[in-house]
C-alpha cells in the first residue's frame, strides 16, 4: 500500500514537473512579450553590434527580457546578430521575434531632392541609413570611382538623381554609390542619349544646364523655354549671363555666408569664379544645384523658338517675360528692376 502511494506520488509529481516545464517552454516560446501599445516597433541594429548592445535596444519593448534571452541562447541568435531594420509586431512571441532579427531586414525609402552639393547630400542621406556622412563623401568623391565612370568632383552631383529609393538601413557608402549609378545609367536611356547629342552636349553637360534652368525658373511650363533661351546663346557662342550662377559664386566666398541674395547687381557680375557666366562663355564646370528629372526632360526637350533674353515678370511672380533683341530685354529688365526697387529690395 505504501508502494502504491509513493509510486502514485511520484508518477504525479513527474506528470507536474511536466506540465511546469511544458508551461515554461511554452511561455518562453509561444507566448507573446511585446510591451508597447503601438501597432509595430523597429529596432535598428548596428553593423558589428553584440548581443549585448541589441538586449538593450529590446529590453523596452518585451514583458521579459530575461525570457527573451534563454531562447536566444537555445538559438543560438546571441552569436549571429545581423545588422538592420526589423520589425517587432505587437503579440509577436520570442520565437517571432528572434525569426524577425535572423532573416527578415525591412528595407526602408531613402528620399532626395534639391540638394546643392555633395556635401549636402551626404547629410541627407546619412540621416536616412546607418552609414554617417563623413563616410558618404568619402565614397562619392573617390577619384578612381569617378575617373572611370566619367565624372569629376564638380559633376558628381549629376549621377545622384533625385527621387525615392528602396534601400536596407544598413546599406554602406560603397552599395549606395553602385546603386545609384545603377539608376543614372537607366534613366539615361538611349532616347535621351540620342536627344542630348542631338543638341550637342553630354549628359554631364544636360545636368548642369538643367540645374540653372531650375535655379532661375520654378514653372514647370515655362522650363523648356528658358531652356531653348540658354541653348540659343550656347549655339551663337553667347555667354549664358545666368544670374543663378553669379549666386553660387557669391556664396562660394566667405562675405556672403549666410547670406541671401535678393537682387543681383553689378558688383556680382564681377566676382572672378568659373561659375560666373558673365566673364565667361559657356557652361560651368559644374553643377550649381541638384536638378529635378522634370527638369533635365525640360532640356531635352527644349522649346524651339528665338528668344535669346528674358527677365523676370514683376505682375507674375515666378515667371518671365522673353524677348529677343537686346532692347525688348532692356525695357524688360527695367520693368523688373523697378519692381523690386518699389519693394525696397536693394540687394
Amino acid at each position: 500500500m505504501n508502494i502504491k502511494k509513493i509510486a502514485v506520488a511520484f508518477v504525479l509529481f513527474g506528470l507536474v514537473a511536466i506540465a511546469a516545464f511544458s508551461y515554461y517552454i511554452y511561455s518562453i516560446m509561444l507566448v507573446s512579450n511585446t510591451a508597447f501599445n503601438s501597432k509595430e516597433a523597429y529596432v535598428y541594429i548596428p553593423t558589428g553590434a553584440s548581443y549585448n548592445e541589441v538586449r538593450n535596444d529590446l529590453e523596452p519593448l518585451l514583458i521579459s527580457i530575461d525570457n527573451f534571452d534563454v531562447l536566444a541562447q537555445q538559438k543560438k541568435y546571441m552569436s549571429n546578430v545581423r545588422p538592420g531594420r526589423y520589425r517587432i509586431s505587437k503579440g509577436m512571441t520570442n520565437n517571432d521575434i528572434i525569426n524577425s532579427l535572423r532573416s527578415q531586414n525591412v528595407p526602408i525609402t531613402v528620399a532626395f531632392n534639391n540638394q546643392h552639393s555633395l556635401n549636402q547630400l551626404a547629410k541627407r542621406i546619412s540621416n536616412q541609413i546607418e552609414a554617417d556622412s563623413l563616410e558618404l563623401i568619402k565614397s562619392f568623391t573617390d577619384e578612381d570611382f569617378l575617373k572611370t565612370h566619367g565624372f569629376t568632383a564638380e559633376t558628381a552631383l549629376s549621377m545622384y538623381l533625385p527621387n525615392s529609393y528602396e534601400f536596407f538601413w544598413n546599406t554602406n557608402p560603397r552599395k549606395f554609390r553602385t546603386k545609384m549609378l545603377k539608376s543614372y545609367r537607366v534613366f539615361w536611356n538611349k532616347k535621351r542619349l540620342e536627344q542630348a547629342k542631338e543638341i550637342g552636349l553630354s549628359q554631364t553637360e544636360i545636368a548642369i544646364l538643367a540645374a540653372i534652368v531650375q535655379e532661375e525658373s520654378k514653372q514647370k511650363s515655362e522650363q523648356p523655354r528658358v531652356a531653348g533661351v540658354y541653348i540659343n546663346r550656347l549655339k551663337n557662342g553667347w555667354p549664358l549671363q545666368a544670374d543663378p550662377t553669379l549666386k553660387y559664386a557669391a556664396y562660394q566666398l566667405p562675405a556672403y555666408k549666410n547670406k541671401v541674395i535678393k537682387r543681383v547687381l553689378n558688383k556680382h557680375k564681377k566676382i572672378e569664379s568659373p561659375y560666373n557666366t558673365y566673364l565667361n562663355k559657356g557652361l560651368p564646370p559644374g553643377l550649381i544645384a541638384m536638378p529635378d528629372l522634370s527638369v533635365i526632360d525640360a532640356v531635352l526637350n527644349y522649346e524651339r523658338h528665338d528668344f535669346f533674353f528674358f527677365a523676370a515678370n514683376p505682375e507674375r511672380p515666378g515667371y518671365h517675360n522673353f524677348a529677343k533683341s537686346i532692347s525688348g530685354h532692356n525695357k524688360n529688365a527695367q520693368s523688373y528692376q523697378n519692381y523690386l526697387s518699389r519693394k525696397g529690395i536693394r540687394e
